[in-house]
């Protein structure tokens, strides 16, 4: 199966639990469906990319990067990869590459969220399929060319720090794993 098939895949067996993501969910499909080449870089009118939050509930913890090119507070991701198989692969490859952590394992249930966020151009839209992961126990994290920094926060000031689409992520994310 190739990445196209498995996003089309992931995105019609996503139910979406909050208001608005079967509309956006609908909208990613139509995206895809416009676009053969929508999983790409390259596609100017918008492409999927795959991102994970890092979350540890026992220390009620995020685990964020400042983006070097954004100087935001983010959930580690990016873009798709040639060598991606599946959404959920890229978004574990990302969070493993941005946040220095190795063992870290999916939360169970496909994705979490979907955010569709303008990007400058060339490109339009970034169509974000978000899922969440847990580090191991001895997780040591370290800072990637990608970042300026790399740090956990406490979920009461994920809201001080990072905008609303990362508040959204972590609410969804505890909510999924029944916090």
């Amino acid at each position: 199966m190739s990445l196209y098939d498995d996003a089309v895949l992931v995105l019609k067996g996503y139910e979406g639990r909050s208001e608005g993501q079967d509309e956006l969910r609908q909208s990613y499909l139509d995206h895809l469906a416009a676009h053969p080449d929508g999983l790409w870089k390259s596609c100017h009118a918008g492409h999927v990319t795959a991102s994970a939050l890092v979350i540890d509930p026992a220390r009620g913890q995020v685990l964020l990067t400042l983006h070097r090119k954004l100087r935001m507070w983010l959930q580690m991701g990016g873009h798709c990869e040639p060598g991606d198989s599946t959404l959920r692969g890229a978004a574990l490859r990302e969070a493993t590459e941005e946040s220095g952590i190795t063992g870290l394992t999916p939360v169970p249930g496909g994705p979490v969220r979907l955010d569709r966020h303008p990007i400058p151009a060339p490109c339009h839209w970034h169509y974000d399929v978000q899922y969440a992961v847990l580090p191991p126990p001895d997780a040591r994290h370290a800072v990637s060319e990608e970042s300026l920094d790399v740090r956990w926060f406490p979920y009461a000031e994920v809201a001080d720090v990072a905008d609303d689409s990362v508040v959204r992520l972590l609410d969804a994310t505890r909510a999924r794993l029944g916090e």
